[in-house]
């Protein structure tokens, strides 16, 4: 039997902290609105470039690389905090499976954004084709990237996406390895706060109401005329989100000070 950690100890007043973990192609500079915004509230944050991409372009993507960088982010920050953990897309996908796995992390919460589709079937791999065809483009897709930004995402948080560069040579064998992630059984062992979060447009909610089952007691989001770029696209909101998974981390901590303290 898989036993959770104790919890841990912090010194009072808990100052929750946020792990964010980007999508698939970006990188960490993909979070600089939501940064801006826990930096003017005094939130202590932390994204992290995931293997073969932003900073660490050169690198070869792997599953193990990708969750070993998100354990290392994580209990760095638990040592210092209750963590309130955040993925977009593939980091969604990736957190969710984290986060759920045999050995329990020390994660308070769990924020899940675009990402409540299984990466397996005919449904990636018609993503693979369509990705593969816009890569064979001349530019590699980048004219129709940058239109699709142009026409959905506001012009402060347009330039978020790119800013780290595109991993694009990392794109189809970070899809392929997502498919081996079993996360029906992931998400049915989460126990902690979780809140998914779609654009009402999101091509990746094919299996929401899957996901809703495994998780019942999950809170869905749904943001209005929003597509699968929510974070960029409605920043205000997810900013909001933010704020929500801070509060009940920090709610959920002072009931646990106030039960130990009545305990002889």
């Amino acid at each position: 039997m898989v036993h959770p950690p104790a919890p841990l100890s912090y010194a009072e007043p808990v100052t929750v902290q946020i792990v964010l973990v980007h999508g698939i192609r970006t990188s960490a500079t993909m979070w600089r609105s939501q940064l801006a915004f826990l930096d003017a509230a005094g939130i202590p944050a932390t994204a992290v470039d995931l293997p073969g991409h932003g900073t660490r372009m050169q690198e070869d993507f792997t599953l193990h690389e990708a969750l070993h960088t998100i354990d290392a982010a994580v209990r760095d920050a638990a040592t210092r905090g209750p963590v309130l953990l955040v993925g977009h897309s593939m980091g969604g996908l990736l957190t969710l499976a984290y986060t759920g796995g045999a050995q329990t992390p020390p994660v308070a919460g769990l924020i899940a954004a675009s990402c409540t589709s299984l990466p397996r079937g005919t449904g990636l791999a018609a993503y693979r084709v369509i990705a593969r065809a816009v890569d064979r483009l001349p530019d590699r897709g980048m004219w129709l990237t940058e239109r699709i930004l142009e026409a959905t995402i506001p012009e402060d948080t347009r330039a978020d996406f790119a800013a780290g560069g595109y991993a694009l040579d990392t794109q189809d064998t970070a899809l392929r390895n997502l498919a081996t992630l079993d996360l029906a059984t992931a998400v049915a062992r989460i126990d902690v706060p979780l809140w998914f979060v779609n654009g009402q447009y999101d091509q990746l909610r094919l299996n929401e109401a899957l996901f809703r089952r495994l998780a019942p007691r999950a809170e869905l989001i749904v943001v209005p005329r929003t597509t699968h770029l929510v974070t960029a696209m409605r920043p205000d909101v997810f900013n909001a989100v933010l704020r929500l998974g801070i509060a009940t981390i920090e709610a959920d901590a002072t009931l646990s000070d106030q039960a130990d303290a009545r305990e002889p």
